[in-house]
């Protein structure tokens, strides 16, 4: 099912006014040891196979995105309804922050044309489901929203352009934690601050942060967002739960969903 405009939006980064929107209407360079690089070091010596690597494809990533079946416990649709279609469309005031605002979009965080999305959706059996939309009642409804959806994007790269494009989201939370704006397709949104967060340590290397956003003055959500480099391919995730916005709790990203992609992508 096509998520609404709303909800696209919000997952693209333009999150707070939206959501509470939605709510209403329904009711280190260098670092050469395994560990630094889990921590999001640059890895990668120039005769090492990153240096060396060649970028997939958008097709071949389409490939290795998660499919359903592939994570039980969640289902798999295409990020096309949901997320931007270029970075054109995300535009940030600070240089240094694009990276983290791509990063929670689907899209390369880095400088490559190769990328692919999709979203996994947390799959709840309700009783809901089996309503006729007339006898729904407001709890069923809020309960519909109840369910943690993952944004995740897929980019690849030649050389070492994976390693630097993981290190600019390193980079980017150190110099964003104060807050940046965002302009995404056409829509304005203040992120208030920036935190570093705890990264799964899947793939080679992995930087985990956290963003508060403003609710168009009606206080703050949270939302959390990992990337995770295996070779030369980057694998962002970006979660979200509409139905708990108003609690002020901030979605996992489920490890479920890293481990699985992280898997197709060795």
């Amino acid at each position: 099912m096509k998520r609404s405009s709303g909800a696209r939006l919000c997952a693209t980064a333009t999150l707070g006014a939206l959501s509470l929107a939605l709510l209403t209407g329904c009711s280190d360079e260098g670092a050469d040891s395994k560990d630094d690089a889990k921590s999001g070091g640059s890895g990668g010596s120039p005769s090492s196979p990153v240096a060396t690597a060649t970028a997939r494809t958008a097709a071949e990533l389409e490939k290795l995105l998660l499919a359903q079946g592939e994570v039980k416990g969640y289902r798999v649709t295409s990020g096309d309804d949901t997320l931007p279609k270029s970075k054109s469309d995300v535009k940030t005031d600070k240089a240094e922050c694009a990276p983290l605002a791509y990063a929670m979009s689907g899209l390369a965080p880095g400088e490559t044309e190769a990328n692919a999305s999709n979203t996994v959706t947390e799959d709840k059996a309700s009783d809901a489901a089996s309503k006729n939309p007339k006898d729904l009642s407001e709890e069923d409804i809020a309960g519909a929203f109840k369910v943690d959806m993952t944004f995740v994007g897929l980019s690849s790269y030649d050389g070492d352009r994976a390693v630097r494009a993981l290190n600019s989201v390193s980079d980017g939370v150190k110099a964003c934690s104060g807050g940046f704006g965002i302009t995404s397709q056409g829509e304005k949104q203040k992120i208030t601050k920036v935190a570093e967060g705890k990264a799964s340590g899947a793939g080679d290397e992995s930087v985990a942060f956290s963003v508060s956003s403003d609710m168009d003055g009606q206080g703050t959500a949270t939302f959390n967002t990992e990337v995770v480099r295996v070779g030369n391919t980057v694998a962002t995730y970006y979660t979200v739960n509409f139905g708990n916005l108003e609690t002020g709790k901030a979605a996992e990203i489920p490890s479920a969903v890293i481990e699985g992609q992280a898997a197709k992508l060795k």
